[in-house]
């Protein structure tokens, strides 16, 4: 009988630390945003080390096709251009007008909107494109990856939100590749 308070106690404790802890978590999410994950397939040289992508100035999305038969919202191909160019300018990407220019084209191979497994397990959102980066000039496909833009906290659920993960996955995956001395320098 004389543990029953102290056990009141733990119990309380314990749901208030859970609540705490989503709480922290959504507020995280808010200030992260939606994350990006790249896994590539054919890297662009076998040199881990090496930094090829730095002859290139400009960088722009080319063709994303819907390679699952309409099921991606037309919402996320309309938003895609706009956040990649935003994640450009974020992650300081050379953005030159007429300068050698590297292609990001690719095909959404999944797109998961919020189901009963991510209402029990956690809010889960993601969309993956097969992507191809490809020299401009001559139409070579240089390199391939697994782009993964996600969502896991209920803050960030929805189209607009996958779509600034898939920006940030495609940025992330230039950014392997491309010499830190060749980015904009802040103003």
């Amino acid at each position: 009988m004389r543990h029953i308070p102290l056990l009141l106690i733990v119990l309380l404790v314990a749901v208030l630390a859970t609540g705490c802890t989503t709480a922290i978590k959504e507020g995280v999410g808010i200030a992260r945003g939606a994350s990006g994950s790249v896994v590539p397939l054919q890297p662009v040289s076998a040199d881990p080390d090496a930094k090829p992508l730095g002859e290139y100035q400009n960088f722009e999305l080319g063709a994303i096709q819907d390679g699952i038969r309409g099921k991606a919202p037309a919402d996320f191909l309309s938003y895609l251009p706009q956040d990649f160019r935003n994640q450009c300018v974020e992650k300081r990407l050379p953005m030159v007008p007429g300068g050698k220019t590297l292609v990001i084209r690719g095909t959404i191979e999944h797109y998961e909107s919020e189901n009963l497994v991510g209402v029990i397990v956690g809010p889960l959102e993601e969309v993956l494109i097969r992507g191809e980066m490809v020299d401009k000039d001559t139409g070579q496909v240089l390199a391939t990856a697994n782009l993964i833009g996600r969502t896991t906290e209920r803050v960030n659920q929805g189209v607009k939100k996958k779509s600034e993960g898939m920006a940030k996955a495609m940025t992330d995956w230039i950014l392997l590749r491309f010499p830190k001395d060749r980015l904009v320098q802040k103003q």
